[in-house]
């Protein structure tokens, strides 16, 4: 009983040791510029999405097909799809430059007009 107590606390403590060390070592995310873009009014924002038919289909259209294209990173799997009377906003960091394209090619083969798409698309490696 002992030993299994000598073991569990050294365990807890290795355990508590390394979390503080890698807590230390790992800086936070920081997010503040793009949150700072985000709260301008000009920008669209997934709270500006409109609740209408047409809208929610669209966004549903495109959404299954970025998900469906395993191909793709899970950063661009959970790009920003906000659509407003027709016109689609994407927003969100992708992996590469290959990943932009595909994203903005499917919205505008789901709108059927590339000029209804604004890529708002960053490329973070």
């Amino acid at each position: 009983m002992r030993f299994q107590k000598a073991v569990l606390t050294a365990f807890l403590c290795s355990s508590w040791l390394v979390g503080s060390v890698s807590a230390q070592q790992d800086p936070k995310a920081d997010n503040t510029k793009v949150n700072k873009r985000d709260r301008n009014s000009n920008q669209a924002t997934a709270d500006q999405q409109k609740e209408n038919t047409s809208d929610r289909d669209i966004a549903k259209k495109i959404r299954q097909s970025i998900v469906a294209d395993k191909a793709l990173s899970t950063y661009a799997h959970n790009v920003k799809v906000i659509v407003q009377h027709g016109s689609v906003t994407l927003k969100g960091p992708v992996r590469s430059a290959d990943e932009k394209k595909t994203i903005v090619a499917k919205a505008a083969e789901v709108t059927g007009d590339a000029a209804k798409v604004v890529d708002q698309i960053t490329i973070k490696p």
